[in-house]
């Protein structure tokens, strides 16, 4: 994947970058119900639920510049775009890795995802190869809709933003899914995390519209 340097040294943020380094815990997170009316019709037809999401999220979470910068050493770089490594569950009750990229128009993604998921579960590893760096990590809870989460991270600290969400639910005639993005705080703060929901809103509505 393509990425270029980032004085951090020049930047607007390069206080902030400073302070949050140091933490030991420096990730900033939040959930939001995200509406999802219109991907129930594509779910109604069969089409799987998770990877129109996963869809979405993917390029929502690559409009952000923030969201694709990385922590290398002593370094900032920032990628032109970053695939996503999701979990597929097993038929043993464990689960693996599948790596995906979302650059595309949404008819030639969904059977692409399908074979790749298929191809994860034949092989089935928990490595993220060589240029994880780059990987957004997504899960999904599909068993409880929830309102906060606590996500397991490394230590020391990894700069790879985490977006998962849990079962939808239905609010009057709205379909809701909570939705969670966790991110390091030394790159990312509230306004990019805003960012994100606004361009997954954006995103949503779009699939809505191709999908009517």
């Amino acid at each position: 994947m393509e990425c270029h340097v980032i004085n951090m040294e020049q930047a607007p943020r390069r206080e902030q970058y400073a302070y949050f380094r140091t933490f030991a815990n420096p990730y900033v997170g939040l959930t939001v119900n995200v509406d999802i009316t219109g991907l129930m019709p594509g779910k109604a037809r069969g089409e799987s639920l998770f990877l129109l999401t996963l869809y979405a999220v993917s390029r929502a979470a690559n409009s952000v510049p923030e969201l694709r910068r990385r922590m290398r050493e002593q370094e900032v770089v920032e990628y032109s775009w970053c695939p996503t490594s999701h979990t597929v569950a097993l038929d043993n009750g464990a689960y693996c890795y599948c790596r995906l990229s979302a650059d595309m128009p949404l008819e030639d993604f969904l059977p692409y995802a399908q074979a790749a998921q298929m191809r994860a579960k034949q092989a089935p590893s928990l490595d993220d190869g060589e240029d994880g760096e780059s990987l957004f990590f997504i899960s999904c809870v599909p068993w409880v809709t929830y309102t906060a989460m606590v996500q397991p991270v490394p230590i020391p600290a990894d700069s790879n933003p985490r977006i998962t969400w849990g079962k939808y639910f239905c609010q009057k005639d709205r379909t809701l899914l909570p939705v969670t993005l966790l991110a390091h705080h030394a790159l990312v703060d509230g306004i990019h995390i805003a960012q994100f929901y606004e361009a997954l809103d954006r995103e949503l509505a779009a699939i809505a519209a191709e999908e009517a």
